[in-house]
């Protein structure tokens, strides 16, 4: 059995199924992590997301932030943008289900046999792992119960934008949701930047990409994430940094779980974002 991570899919239905003939994945043996943001901006989401479900356990998925925003809308809550291509989710005769599956994804996943980690956007420098677990649990606990809406209704905003362990009510749920799907950049104090987007180097001083304050725990264990298509290969040996930036005409790409240093990626020759 093989297990791959793989990056931001984004609605980018063909070329994930290039990748999985790449790969000779093996839905009866082989399972796969996917990153986050597997909807939205490309043009085949429904398609994505139809195969992603119809693969059950062999299958799991992080959320992230393209995926809550889909929650959003499909809520009455917040706009569309102009680069959103939801339409054919947010139209399916199916959207209650589409929905439900959604809402029923995990922030962050564990595997004790691989020691590793998959999440979206990333870890905050300041948790340990069984602290990570367990606030991910939050948001998800608060995504799946009834009143799930009261929370997609304040899940916007930058602040607060530094943990404290008396946060409290929608803050503390809004600050690790932030953590989870839209982090990048912070200081070593644990500050969020959440506007800053670019390239290492790009940033402003006294910003760092938050696995350069990791607590010591985690160099035992491989963490692998999407998000940040501009950031480049991470110096780090068990830091793997999965969107390559097929919605823009980069790559799909990926990585053995099981063995990190077999890396296949397949060239995405278009920008297949629309209204970009």
């Amino acid at each position: 059995m093989a297990c791959y991570a793989i990056g931001d899919i984004q609605g980018c239905y063909d070329e994930f199924m290039r990748l999985l003939q790449t790969i000779q994945f093996d839905p009866k043996r082989d399972q796969l992590w996917l990153c986050g943001d597997i909807i939205n901006r490309g043009p085949k989401s429904l398609e994505v997301i139809d195969y992603v479900m119809q693969l059950g356990t062999r299958a799991v998925t992080v959320l992230g932030n393209h995926d809550l925003h889909f929650l959003a809308l499909a809520n009455g809550i917040g706009k569309p943008r102009r680069q959103d291509t939801l339409g054919p989710l947010l139209e399916s005769h199916r959207l209650d289900d589409l929905i439900q599956w959604i809402r029923h994804q995990p922030l962050l996943h564990y595997d004790e046999q691989y020691k590793a980690l998959l999440v979206h956007a990333g870890i905050y420098p300041q948790w340990n792992l069984a602290q990570a677990k367990s606030y991910a649990n939050e948001v998800e606990a608060q995504l799946q119960s009834d009143n799930y809406v009261d929370f997609l209704n304040v899940m916007y905003g930058n602040q607060p934008n530094c943990w404290q362990d008396d946060l409290s009510g929608f803050d503390r749920i809004r600050f690790i949701t932030n953590v989870f799907t839209r982090m990048r950049f912070c200081d070593a104090e644990g500050h969020l930047d959440m506007h800053h987007k670019g390239a290492i180097g790009t940033q402003a001083a006294g910003l760092q990409p938050w696995y350069e304050f990791l607590i010591a725990e985690y160099k035992q264990k491989q963490i692998f994430f999407g998000h940040w298509s501009t950031l480049g290969e991470s110096k780090h040996a068990n830091i793997h940094a999965l969107d390559s930036g097929c919605l823009w005409g980069g790559k799909l790409t990926a990585m053995r779980v099981d063995a990190p240093s077999i890396i296949q990626q397949i060239n995405c020759e278009a920008d297949l974002s629309i209204n970009r």
